[in-house]
């Protein structure tokens, strides 16, 4: 599988995709229809990412807990708006241990209302707040039309949940989280992201305002890769979390949801991978360097491995793979680590020990040209340097990409024309009767209205109304 030429990118994206996935071995298709088995490597790699999130929370203050995967079918009808936003995605129970259940009960979709539920215990006084929870589990939306990691039936994803005791601090907090996604996604993932307000279309279900971080993906689509919450008093009146002000006055709490879930993975793969296969930012990369011995006989064998166990223990400090693999050829091995994308491959065979050097191949840049020859001394300063300049590179150049698709359409005719190959950057007046009207004729959606607005009043692309805002429309995924 591993030599096997992937479809071309240009020819169809979208089955080059499933491709990789499949043969990258990052995950499955699942018995049960639009499901997935997450692979090892895939894992690996989602791993990696909670570290990195996860770590970033801790150092806010939010601590990791663990709810319920079933949730009474009334806790959905507390909030109207909320279990009409997921009604149609719903999983739902109706038979346990043979019989029917008195109450059904929903499979995780999001744990608002669960949450909701056990906050009204645990919070009385102003001295319990704020509460600033996360919980990394997995949860189930009945999907229609699926793809792996981009839209299953069932993912795997961080919510945090928290409460507080003003509007004030529940804004900050949904802002906070908004950066530290915007922060990962481009320093870690090497994901160029744009954070903003979606609009009350586009918002989530029982939210009085939702944020976003939307990405392009390498055909131009728009991902939306992180969301957070601001869901006000909505969820903590339904679920009465209350407590005693410093007057000792009754006060229902502040609460925020946010959450990024293995659709991000979806993300890396698009936005970085080419023809060949994957390629991995390497601060998330599960293999950052391969090291591919190469010897025709015994002989050989007995010259190089020893110099190849060496600089492998000495690059132990970095996520190292020694393939020393004799039933493929070492062309083999190189395609099928370019298809999982590893950042960086060395080479080494009789005549690099006879000259104390490795050959390093970088996977952002193909053939000859990525490649260099270096002294077997000081490898592991190489390494290190050579590993931040893939992960700068790759930001680079999909920042590039982005901003080479990204037009300012001023009119409705370029509005179109800028949504066939890329995102149109419009004045909008804000109704959403332009947002529909926008969304059935060019299937492009509002993707955010960006925290960073340009100064002056425009006119909305589609009616010519007084406009203060500029918007990301979008073709998405």
């Amino acid at each position: 599988m591993a030599d096997e030429k992937l479809t071309p990118r240009s020819e169809n994206y979208s089955e080059w995709y499933n491709q990789v996935v499949l043969r990258a071995e990052l995950a499955d298709y699942a018995p049960v229809r639009g499901c997935m088995v997450v692979r090892p490597y895939g894992w690996a790699l989602w791993e990696n990412i909670q570290q990195k999130l996860d770590r970033r929370f801790k150092e806010t203050g939010h601590v990791n807990a663990a709810f319920p995967l079933f949730i009474p079918m009334s806790f959905f009808e507390k909030e109207k708006e909320h279990v009409e936003g997921f009604s149609p995605e719903l999983a739902v129970v109706t038979i346990g241990g043979g019989e029917k259940l008195e109450e059904p009960l929903v499979v995780r979709p999001t744990s608002e209302t669960v949450i909701g539920h056990m906050y009204a215990k645990w919070i009385k006084s102003y001295r319990d707040l704020p509460v600033l929870i996360n919980q990394w589990a997995n949860v189930v939306r009945w999907e229609m039309r699926t793809r792996l990691f981009l839209r299953t039936l069932e993912f795997y994803w961080q919510e945090g949940h928290t409460a507080h005791a003003t509007a004030e601090e529940a804004e900050e907090e949904t802002l906070r989280i908004l950066d530290i996604y915007t922060r990962f996604a481009e320093d870690e993932a090497a994901v160029p992201v744009i954070p903003g307000l979606k609009s009350e279309t586009e918002k989530f279900a029982g939210a009085v305002r939702s944020y976003s971080i939307e990405a392009m993906m390498g055909d131009t689509r728009a991902l939306q890769a992180g969301t957070s919450h601001n869901l006000g008093q909505n969820f903590s009146k339904a679920f009465e979390i209350r407590f005693l002000d410093e007057s000792n006055q009754l006060q229902h709490a502040w609460t925020t949801s946010w959450g990024v879930s293995t659709r991000f993975i979806g993300a890396i793969i698009m936005t970085h991978g080419d023809d060949q296969g994957l390629i991995l930012p390497p601060r998330l990369a599960p293999i950052q360097v391969v090291v591919v011995p190469i010897f025709r006989n015994d002989s050989e064998r007995a010259e190089v491995m020893p110099i190849v166990d060496r600089i492998a223990r000495e690059l132990s400090p970095f996520r190292v793979k020694v393939d020393d693999r004799t039933e493929v050829t070492p062309g083999f091995k190189f395609n099928e680590w370019e298809m999982r994308g590893v950042p960086l491959r060395l080479e080494i065979g009789p005549r690099d020990v006879q000259n104390h050097s490795v050959m390093i191949a970088r996977r952002d840049i193909p053939g000859k040209a990525g490649k260099s020859i270096c002294s077997q001394d000081q490898l592991s300063q190489i390494i290190s340097s050579t590993l931040e300049e893939v992960q700068q590179a790759l930001y680079q150049r999909a920042v590039r990409f982005r901003d080479e698709h990204i037009f300012q359409a001023e009119t409705y005719p370029q509005l179109k024309e800028a949504v066939e190959k890329g995102w149109a950057f419009s004045w909008w007046c804000g109704s959403p009767d332009c947002e529909a009207r926008i969304k059935e004729d060019t299937k492009a959606t509002t993707r955010c209205i960006p925290l960073s607005q340009p100064e002056g009043v425009g006119r909305c692309v589609l009616c010519g109304e007084e406009s203060h805002k500029r918007v990301y429309f979008a073709r998405a995924y």
